[in-house]
């Protein structure tokens, strides 16, 4: 007797066949919420620098401290703290980071003079520092843990969140001031590191201990000699006066001291071999540096213009910036997971040369709709390039150093804030007037001009795209042409030390 075959054999065969793994989901919330804080700190402070002038009796001159501070931090913490996330994983760095920002956002909520603000902004900068670079090392652990390398869907979010935050945070200062006072712009920081902190502990994979590991893998002298190079170059070019000469000074003997100390070394800080030849890595660092610097001048700029030049309040200049925040957001989530690098760089820049070119039409009579045209055009390169960017870097870095790479992409971002910053500074020394904006603005357009004029003649950005979901992991980049043909050998990559996010996982 011939036994009946259940009628649902045929599905269950079907459902019987492996999947491929996929990107594990949970992590997403973690990454997207922490690596959004140092953004949104960086631009709510554009509306409170004014009500805060006004509280301490402080002039913008003083004020845009609080500006240049936390980038001081930031500068030199993101590639620092990326560099530990690189070689002791991403869930004890991430958690240490962000309970510094709950800390600084009391200190904030509680400081008593200008000074202690500023202060509490040096904290704030270090610690949102430690978000980006774990998200971007989870990112690649996925990727090698799946065999697939898709990225583009979780580049894409963390672009998206990034930028739209950055440029949402002036409008959502503005509510917050009017709700609570300036205050409020550190406070609301308590909630966000605590939510950080328990979706860390939950979702992030545990780490083992560092096997073979030791204080002398970290690279201390070579990291303080990066800190004292950044520091005192950014201080000369927040006030460049006769008398500062010795900042350069200074800047130019650390940085040939860490040339030095890094060619030397067996486990560098930053491989200066490695990203010497790496030139397409080097460029994405300077549009980085080019596209930033004219977005945070515009952001700064163009807040305090409205405050002070035009008049509208602090609620108002917020709520003015709603456009540009809805166009960056809806550029960066119909382009993100297209692959053409080039084109949105291109498109940006020159985007973004016709918003800069906007900004000298503008004057303290020029209506509301005017105001928000300039804020609907520039919202469509802070949409494209940070995104480009982002995505090149994923593709040109060191696999085994793209927490530390991830990081210094965000050092030039912030070298090009505190340039903004200063350059802010310089054209509204005691008001943000008319003719200093105008001033702000030609240097602007100068900045996206350069910034097009590397983006045309580069070749290496034709073959630069992220490959669909599903394909297959890209084998690992050769050493750069500069090494094999020297025949330097190439330090040995170190490993994470959990290539399985999910074998550490507790359920």
């Amino acid at each position: 007797m011939i036994p009946r075959i259940p009628r649902f054999t045929r599905a269950r065969r079907g459902a019987d066949r492996p999947k491929p793994p996929g990107f594990d989901r949970r992590l997403i919330a973690p990454m997207v919420l922490g690596s959004v804080l140092n953004p949104v700190n960086s631009s709510m402070i554009a509306v409170a620098l004014v009500p805060i002038g006004t509280a301490f009796g402080a002039s913008p001159a003083r004020t845009v401290w609080l500006v240049s501070a936390l980038y001081l931090a930031t500068a030199v913490g993101q590639p620092v703290i990326g560099r530990l996330v690189d070689m002791y994983g991403p869930r004890r760095l991430y958690l240490v980071g962000t309970s510094m920002v709950g800390v600084a956002g009391l200190l904030g909520a509680l400081a008593p003079s200008l000074g202690a603000l500023i202060g509490a902004r040096v904290l704030l900068g270090f610690g949102t520092s430690a978000a980006y670079p774990a998200s971007m090392q989870l990112t690649r652990r996925e990727a090698e843990r799946t065999g697939q390398d898709s990225p583009a869907g979780v580049l894409t979010a963390l672009a998206v969140a990034n930028q739209t935050v950055a440029v949402v945070g002036p409008a959502l200062g503005g509510l917050l001031i009017g709700a609570g006072g300036w205050r409020a712009v550190f406070t609301v920081n308590v909630p966000l590191s605590a939510a950080c902190l328990v979706l860390g502990s939950l979702r992030l994979p545990r780490e083992p201990r560092a096997c073979g590991r030791s204080r002398r893998d970290v690279d201390l002298p070579g990291m303080v000699l990066f800190a004292a190079m950044l520091v005192a170059l950014m201080l000369f070019l927040m006030a460049p006066r006769a008398d500062h000469w010795y900042l350069p000074v200074l800047a130019a003997g650390a940085a040939a001291a860490f040339a030095l100390r890094e060619l030397r070394t067996a486990r560098p800080f930053v491989d200066l071999r490695v990203l010497g030849g790496n030139a397409p890595l080097l460029v994405t660092y300077l549009r980085q540096f080019l596209g930033y610097a004219t977005s945070y001048a515009f952001m700064y700029g163009y807040t305090q213009w409205l405050e002070q030049g035009r008049g509208l309040d602090a609620s108002t200049a917020g709520l003015v910036l709603l456009p540009l925040s809805a166009t960056a957001l809806g550029v960066s989530t119909l382009t993100g997971r297209r692959e053409a690098v080039r084109t949105k760089l291109v498109a940006g820049a020159c985007v973004q040369i016709a918003a800069c070119a906007f900004l000298l039409l503008v004057g303290s009579g020029s209506g509301l709709w005017t105001l928000l045209v300039a804020g609907v055009v520039m919202g469509v390169p802070q949409g494209l390039i940070g995104l480009a960017n982002q995505n090149a870097l994923y593709r040109q870095a060191d696999p085994a150093r793209i927490a530390s790479a991830a990081g210094l992409l965000r050092t030039f971002m912030y070298l090009g804030a505190l340039g903004a910053s200063a350059a802010t500074a310089g054209f509204f020394p005691h008001r943000a007037d008319t003719a200093g904006l105008h001033g702000l603005a030609l240097v602007m357009l100068a900045g996206s001009t350069l910034l097009l004029a590397t983006v045309l003649p580069d070749r290496s950005l034709r073959g630069l795209t992220l490959p669909a979901a599903g394909a297959p992991a890209l084998p690992e980049p050769r050493p750069p042409q500069s090494q094999r043909a020297s025949g330097t050998p190439r330090q040995p990559q170190e490993a994470p030390e959990s290539q399985d996010s999910r074998g550490t996982r507790k359920a």
